[in-house]
């Protein structure tokens, strides 16, 4: 769903003004009938914003909408290249599967930096597969990323997003948000985001990525399987209140253009010292389940390319790349 350019110019008028404004007045101003100022009114009210009316006095703006549209988040936005172009669905099976979509038909270095966003995802996917229950109310974004970084260091996408995402929930929310290797933001021990990095690569070359984050923002932990209750929270359940979802996606893109563009500084260090200081995982006991096997041991550390190091129970150091980790 776009914002055509009147209703954007009508918007504008609204939020200029110090009280209400009339459909006469507006129309005078952009050159259009009264009557196509009424289909605009009704067309932004559809989009969430509450615009009262009166027959003496006009329309006036009572308060934002709280969907994720464009001119809303471009109005606070103020970063390089991240979240400059966005795409914006008030519902998508998956903002990933737009994104690959995207990526087969489009310029590359035109898409670097665009931001796919839903209202809700009805095929969300997680790592593995695995479905992300993806209902109205959270944060379900995809960025698209031509990335000139070192194919061995693109898990570190991965990182600077889980850094970004903490960061993120702290700075505006002051809770303690951390990150659980690989992809997971934790408050408590209670899961309330994760990240999904998928790419498109041969040989050593990296065509695109694919950086897909998901915020429980103002997910009713009621209307969630009793399953889902016991290892998931939401930020209006943290914070009591419904949470500015456009404002956290703002710090959340801030956040990360900040990390990513250490990446292709080569500052790699300082975004795994970020990164521990932010780990649930660390230096704690884990249970790690791979592809092919299970074991037991404390997790001592992360290394340059964000693979988790074991200790195992029989003391022998082993380096996980990828799989899940739970602590015990």
């Amino acid at each position: 769903m776009d914002m055509k350019d009147t209703a954007v110019s009508i918007l504008k008028i609204l939020e200029e003004a110090d009280g209400p404004v009339s459909g006469e007045m507006i129309a005078e101003r952009l050159g259009i009938t009264r009557s196509a100022v009424w289909k605009q009114i009704r067309e932004l009210r559809r989009m969430g914003y509450d615009i009262s009316s009166s027959r003496t006095e006009g329309y006036m703006l009572e308060g934002p909408t709280n969907r994720l549209l464009p001119y809303e988040i471009k109005k606070r936005l103020a970063t390089k290249f991240i979240g400059r172009k966005i795409r914006y669905f008030d519902s998508a099976a998956s903002t990933i599967w737009i994104g690959k979509q995207l990526c087969s038909e489009a310029d590359l270095e035109a898409l670097h930096g665009m931001v796919i966003i839903a209202e809700e995802q009805t095929g969300g996917v997680g790592r593995l597969g695995r479905s992300w229950v993806s209902p109205p109310g959270g944060i379900w974004v995809t960025i698209i990323l031509k990335p000139n970084i070192p194919i061995e260091r693109i898990f570190m996408i991965t990182m600077a997003g889980s850094i970004a995402v903490a960061r993120a929930i702290r700075k505006e929310y002051d809770i303690g948000a951390l990150i659980k290797w690989p992809n997971d933001i934790f408050i408590g021990d209670k899961k309330v985001g994760g990240l999904l990095l998928e790419l498109s690569a041969e040989s050593d070359v990296v065509h695109y990525c694919l950086l897909s984050i998901g915020i429980d923002a103002n997910i009713p932990l009621d209307e969630l399987s009793p399953a889902l209750r016991e290892s998931i929270t939401s930020l209006q359940a943290e914070t009591g209140r419904e949470v500015d979802r456009v404002s956290l996606l703002v710090r959340v893109l801030k956040e990360f253009e900040q990390r990513y563009l250490l990446l292709e500084d080569e500052e790699y260090e300082s975004l795994v010292r970020e990164w521990k200081s932010l780990s649930l995982t660390l230096d704690h006991r884990v249970h790690i389940r791979t592809l092919r096997r299970t074991f037991d041991g404390e997790a001592i550390d992360i290394d340059e390319h964000g693979a988790l190091i074991i200790r195992k129970d029989n003391g022998k150091i082993e380096r996980v790349i990828a799989g899940d980790c739970f602590q015990i």
